[in-house]
């Protein structure tokens, strides 16, 4: 265990470096979304809520091509528990073949109980055409502490172990246990706009799967907002028939929360 505790603490280091560099690109730019917890509820928060958001290009004439990301998160609260539910979809072709080609869906609880302390536990559902996988499916649960909690920052820190099935092409299923830790921020800097960052680290004895997200979101309205997001993920040790460690996504999409 304590080797493995040493791998996860240095792969969160890394990334943290990583994703600080690309923030700060982005800060010039414009905006993206978070995808692990969820903040805490404040005290006038809706019982329902959620948000959509969705990216399109499209290119014809020397090149033929379109890009297609759409994400959606439901939330909803009964007294200390958080619940959420997302789904993510993301399609790349060019001259009518397909480049790329991911879903996910995901389910989350939350449970706050005194002071900054939260006990979490989800569900993930992940299909990559091209990533050397056919599915993968992981549970993961453990115990986060919130450090931040303000209108203008929030920063939560959590880690658990948890278990995740990969099912390979043209292999058997490896059932795999994992360590899993993760950190999500937030910095409001003004009352428009604001930036996310949340990175998380899944240790197996197989492989590392490091994720990143830097999100800047700016407001146009009540409902409405314009977001540029940079994601990062990374396997360590990807399948034999996957030649790429480290894909990334970087996109601009039009969001609207109800």
């Amino acid at each position: 265990m304590p080797s493995i505790f040493k791998r996860v603490v240095s792969s969160v280091c890394l990334l943290f470096v990583g994703t600080i560099f690309s923030s700060t690109l982005l800060v010039n730019s414009a905006a993206a979304t978070p995808f692990y917890a969820p903040p805490p509820p404040t005290e006038d928060a809706p019982i329902f809520s959620g948000d959509a958001e969705l990216g399109f290009t499209h290119l014809s004439g020397n090149t033929n091509s379109q890009t297609l990301i759409g994400k959606t998160r439901l939330t909803w609260l009964t007294g200390d528990l958080t619940h959420s539910l997302r789904g993510e979809v993301r399609n790349v072709s060019k001259n009518g073949e397909t480049s790329a080609e991911q879903y996910l869906l995901a389910g989350r609880e939350r449970y706050d109980f005194s002071g900054p302390h939260y006990l979490f536990g989800f569900a993930r559902w992940e299909k990559d055409r091209f990533a050397g996988y056919d599915q993968q499916l992981s549970v993961i649960g453990g115990y986060g502490r919130q450090l931040l909690e303000g209108s203008r920052h929030s920063l939560s820190l959590e880690a658990g172990p948890g278990y995740r099935n990969d099912r390979l092409r043209d292999d058997d299923n490896e059932r795999l246990a994992v360590a899993y830790s993760a950190l999500a921020y937030r910095w409001g800097f003004s009352d428009y706009a604001d930036i996310e960052q949340e990175m998380s680290v899944e240790y197996t004895q197989q492989n590392t799967t490091a994720r990143s997200l830097t999100a800047l979101t700016a407001r146009l309205n009540s409902r409405m907002s314009l977001r540029l997001s940079h994601e990062i993920k990374h396997n360590s040790q990807p399948p034999d028939d996957t030649s790429v460690r480290t894909d990334t996504t970087t996109s601009a999409s039009l969001l609207y929360r109800w």
